[in-house]
């Protein structure tokens, strides 16, 4: 059995974090330290500005606690000319408040963005071109991986700089497993389903007590492109003009998700919902799962004794793989003060605030070099997304995803809840999508 993990919450977890690598962190190792030294990096003061800055992360108390009292305390230290102020807001309300700050004039010098986000906002002129800044794709990926670096590029520029992660693949509860008689993830599809067969549970009048395989407590869009993504597929073409998820693979991926609540009965619409306050696999209601790397942290804080037996996987198919997503810091390409924004940009993506940061929230750091940090050892599952993001797939790649992303989780709804096939969900969303495309 893997040894029990230790435990370090709140502001001291973020304290810890904001400790380490702090050397690297002010090295600002994201690009000064490759190139010759400039004015601004050997005089501070030639770098000031008053930056206004819009993040969904950080958020809460403990967030906001972390932000203000230590990260950026440690940034105007180094660069005492430059004021930060901060805007607060939700994923929920971000496109709606960049698109705002976009129509009034009034777009923040530093903003947090999704994954797939980048495309959408560099193609408007609304991102700074970083690589005019001296940042290469080049240079950020010695400190990470390509699959995560090209989420911040357009044109071969980078515009986005990863501040952390947040993964989709499979965790199992062991200890179920174990009394179905598995000492193991399932390794082939066909194992998958031999094994949620094996480990749902119903009650004598047929009501389902426990899911062998929950796929619902993801969100419907991200649940089936991890299914895709493993399955060999892509959404878009290579040269992102045309959909791709309705090849054969994406069809085969959403039929074996159809198959599993139809013909297997695995699990039942409405048994569990995105964002459950308890996620099924804690409370013993789901023995496998497609799940977020939070869970782990959900376990600390509901059922610590649960966190021995989640064992992640990779969604078994032709490809195995696992959804990426994440928080990108750009810069605005109207700030009065673009080189201090930047500096902010490599500040906040540098080591030692990027390990707060993914602390605080319970994400996956972008830097490779914090896969061996004692946060990242100490949670299974983020550590599980460190190791395999050289396999990782994310959304997004045409400019026009942003409007695009929505009509996903209602295809596949249809799909699941047999109100069309799945060839005739994917065909059908694939042409909304082209039209959307070509306008």
């Amino acid at each position: 059995m893997r040894p029990r993990h230790r435990r370090t919450t709140g502001i001291r977890r973020a304290r810890i974090a904001t400790g380490l690598l702090t050397a690297s962190a002010l090295a600002l190792a994201l690009g000064a330290c490759s190139s010759p030294a400039t004015e601004e990096e050997t005089d501070p003061n030639a770098i000031s500005g008053d930056l206004t800055m819009l993040t969904p992360i950080f958020e809460g108390t403990a967030g906001q606690k972390l932000l203000e009292e230590e990260l950026l305390p440690q940034f105007t230290e180094m660069y005492p000319d430059v004021t930060v102020s901060v805007d607060y807001t939700n994923y929920a309300r971000l496109n709606e408040k960049l698109t705002t700050g976009v129509v009034s004039g009034l777009v923040p010098d530093v903003m947090m963005m999704g994954v797939g986000w980048i495309e959408a906002f560099a193609d408007r002129g609304v991102l700074a071109n970083l690589t005019d800044g001296g940042l290469t794709a080049e240079s950020l990926e010695q400190t990470m991986t390509p699959q995560i670096v090209e989420a911040g590029l357009w044109n071969g520029d980078v515009y986005g700089v990863p501040i952390m992660l947040d993964a989709r693949f499979g965790v199992a509860r062991m200890d179920l497993l174990r009394e179905a008689g598995y000492d193991h993830t399932p390794r082939t599809w066909d194992e998958l389903v031999e094994m949620a067969n094996a480990l749902t549970e119903r009650d004598a009048k047929g009501k389902l007590t426990r899911t062998g395989f929950d796929m619902l407590t993801i969100e419907p869009r991200q649940m089936f492109e991890t299914a895709l993504f493993s399955n060999g597929g892509d959404l878009f073409s290579a040269d992102n003009d045309s959909p791709a998820f309705d090849s054969p693979a994406g069809v085969e991926a959403l039929q074996r998700i159809v198959d599993l609540f139809h013909e297997d009965k695995v699990e039942d619409t409405g048994f569990s919902a995105p964002n459950a306050t308890v996620n099924p696999l804690i409370n013993g209601r789901a023995a496998m799962a497609i799940a977020h790397n939070n869970v782990w942290t959900q376990a600390e804080a509901a059922d610590p004794e649960v966190l021995d037996d989640l064992e992640p996987f990779l969604i078994p198919g032709d490809s195995p793989s696992m959804f990426v997503g994440g928080t990108m810091a750009a810069v605005s390409a109207t700030s009065a003060h673009e080189r201090a924004a930047q500096k902010l940009v490599e500040f906040l993506a540098s080591p030692g605030p990027a390990l707060a940061a993914n602390q605080q929230r319970g994400n996956v750091p972008a830097l490779t070099e914090l896969l061996e940090s004692e946060y990242v050892q100490d949670d299974r599952l983020v550590q599980f997304a460190m190791e395999n993001l050289s396999v990782a797939k994310r959304e997004g790649g045409p400019p026009k995803w942003l409007g695009l992303r929505g009509d996903v989780a209602p295809a596949i709804e249809n799909a699941i809840l047999r109100k069309k096939t799945a060839k005739a969900a994917l065909t059908d969303l694939a042409a909304t999508f082209q039209k959307k495309l070509d306008r």
